[in-house]
């Protein structure tokens, strides 16, 4: 069972989570007609009074971009201002998902986006790692990514993951731990909510945004950390056969993090990971806020006293 904070922001203030409900008519419930992102936050190893939230401003960017995508407003100041006043309610001490969720409101069963109201939401639990960090085994799965033409990929919609969902079980039940879909093009698109990076003769190569993929705030940020650390960095398609014969291949996500692939369909990978585990190492010295680098990725919120 999920350990959820006890307050959640619901209807423009904190609330005690077993509060926060809407009725069974809600259209969002229906039709998917909603986008989510998802944050991490961690108690600051320095002072524990202190919340550390990565790169809080591209998440709310995003989620002010997808509500867009559903003709709704929600500004960027709104979600910061929100995800504030939530974790000053719970005060959590120990690392935490944020969930925030744009969607509509209204009570009616119309599937559409206009005259309809919407709301804003968050709410949040405790999470340790999401995958398991010493590597997960994968399929390449029968569903296909969606295209962009049928749906806003590029934001986080909540109806757009039927397909993530049926993926994801179709890999758990047939003994693998993650799926891997493919586009309609027959590439490699990502994983069930994660992006993927392979390695290939010390090039660090990743499918680009052109393949249907979620534009991942964790995977802009190991590109950025690439670069810097003096990697080679390609965006392109990649074939499904590719990673059976990569040096290194992994998953990236805020859920994820950076997680090894050990296994693909009925092919070991290769256990040695030099350039994913630099890149983990150093991505994690920047959400713990040790490098001076990278402070502005890092948002901290104290914990003030009533």
């Amino acid at each position: 069972m999920h350990q959820f904070l006890p307050y959640a922001w619901f209807q423009g203030a904190c609330v005690p989570f077993e509060e926060a409900k809407i009725s069974v008519a809600t259209h969002a419930l229906h039709y998917g007609t909603g986008a989510f992102g998802g944050m991490r936050a961690i108690p600051d190893p320095q002072n524990s009074n202190t919340m550390l939230l990565f790169r809080a401003d591209r998440h709310a960017k995003r989620l002010s971009q997808s509500a867009r995508l559903l003709l709704t407003e929600l500004s960027e100041t709104r979600i910061l201002s929100a995800l504030e006043a939530m974790l000053q309610a719970n005060r959590p001490t120990t690392p935490i998902y944020l969930r925030p969720f744009v969607y509509t409101s209204d009570l009616g069963i119309a599937p559409r986006l206009h005259n309809i109201e919407t709301d804003f939401l968050i709410y949040g639990l405790e999470l340790g790692d999401y995958l398991s960090p010493e590597g997960v085994s994968c399929r390449i799965s029968s569903f296909t990514r969606q295209e962009d033409r049928s749906l806003p990929l590029r934001g986080k919609i909540s109806g757009a993951y039927i397909t993530s969902s049926l993926a994801k079980t179709e890999a758990v039940l047939s003994g693998f731990d993650e799926a891997l879909l493919l586009n309609t093009r027959g590439k490699i698109s990502e994983a069930s909510g994660m992006n993927l990076f392979l390695v290939r003769d010390g090039q660090l190569i990743t499918p680009g945004v052109d393949q249907d993929i979620l534009e991942g705030i964790t995977r802009s940020s190991v590109l950025e950390l690439a670069r810097v650390m003096g990697l080679s960095v390609i965006e392109r398609p990649v074939d499904k056969t590719e990673l059976f014969i990569a040096d290194e291949v992994f998953l990236t996500g805020t859920a994820a993090k950076i997680t090894p692939i050990r296994q693909i369909e009925s092919t070991i990978l290769a256990t040695e990971r030099p350039i994913m585990n630099a890149l983990r190492d150093r991505l994690i010295e920047i959400t713990q806020g040790r490098d001076k680098d990278y402070e502005h990725w890092i948002t901290r919120i104290c914990m003030t006293n009533d």
